[in-house]
């Protein structure tokens, strides 16, 4: 029985995604001492990890690559990879129903668009729309990684229709999909209150970030295996 090698050169980084990951972990650490320079005290968590779902979600983005396929197969993955993109944002409370179906105690909504820039980096600027059927908060450590995992989901679908084997390998790495999912209504993360310092500060933190890297490990991966 013949035994297929890793072909090891390919796990090695090219120069151009060192020199980016260089450029952009120095960004980062300026942006994280200025921080820490105005406020004082944080917890590590809240400087570091929103900077591990935006580089782990941004190398995604760059390095995976859509295989070749019909129209129709590519539109059926978009729709796919959508419809999966709209619900991880409601879980995650990128996305929740307006004032007019939901009341929040204690707090005095303000209806429109306005930027949040007192968050840590990663967190913050976060930019929030309010209104009566719809409210969104954009922090842009989820945006990336949300975004990453959508388009993980939408090159699976494509690769996963091409046969018979890759589809059953895209059916068993797709349950890790719905991983951040879980993660977040088991963590309390829907249905949280719309102000942005409670979304931003959530204890459920460290988790949804290893989940978050373990599943984009998953479907990066798992095309080349």
């Amino acid at each position: 029985m013949a035994t297929e090698r890793v072909d090891v050169a390919s796990l090695v980084p090219e120069p151009s995604t060192v020199f980016a990951g260089f450029i952009a972990l120095t960004l980062e650490a300026l942006l994280a001492l200025l921080y820490l320079t105005e406020v004082g005290s944080i917890s590590l968590s809240l400087v570091v990890l929103p900077f591990v779902w935006i580089n782990v979600g941004l190398w995604a983005l760059w390095r995976t690559e859509v295989p070749a396929a019909p129209v129709r197969r590519r539109r059926i993955a978009a729709v796919v990879a959508v419809g999966y993109a709209l619900v991880l944002a409601y879980f995650g409370g990128l996305l929740d129903l307006g004032y007019a179906f939901v009341s929040v105690p204690g707090y005095d909504p303000s209806y429109g668009w306005y930027v949040s820039t007192s968050l840590p980096p990663g967190f913050g600027p976060a930019v929030t729309y309010e209104s009566d059927l719809l409210i969104v908060r954009l922090f842009p450590y989820q945006v990336v990684g949300y975004a990453a995992l959508s388009y993980l989901v939408y090159v699976t679908v494509i690769d996963a229709a091409g046969a018979a084997v890759s589809g059953v390998l895209g059916l068993l790495s797709c349950v890790s999909c719905s991983w951040p999912i879980i993660a977040t209504i088991v963590t309390g993360v829907a249905g949280s209150s719309s102000a942005v310092a409670a979304q931003a500060y959530q204890q459920s933190l460290p988790l949804s970030t290893a989940v978050f890297v373990v599943t984009v490990a998953l479907l990066y991966w798992r095309p080349s295996l």
